[in-house]
């Protein structure tokens, strides 16, 4: 885990209901530890929370395996249409 990481764990922020398993979209531009650059507007999948929702780890298709670390003020969930 990065320092960073851990400073933006440490934080103090709003939790929410997000789970593990959504999808969700990007609503801010955000960097990986890896350097990669995410933008707004990109989708992915939440493969762990952290605490009660303090923040959450989403995984991208491209690059495979790329992963980001967001607080939930940075993403929302994508709702999958009923078929």
């Amino acid at each position: 885990m990065s320092v960073a990481f851990a400073y933006r764990f440490q934080q103090d922020v709003p939790r929410s209901s997000l789970r593990d398993l959504d999808d969700v979209v990007l609503l801010v531009d955000v960097m990986s530890d890896d350097g990669d650059l995410f933008p707004a507007g990109r989708a992915g999948t939440i493969v762990s929370v952290h605490g009660e929702g303090e923040s959450y780890i989403v995984e991208f298709a491209e690059p495979p395996g790329a992963l980001v670390s967001v607080f939930p003020h940075e993403i929302r969930r994508v709702e999958r249409p009923i078929l």
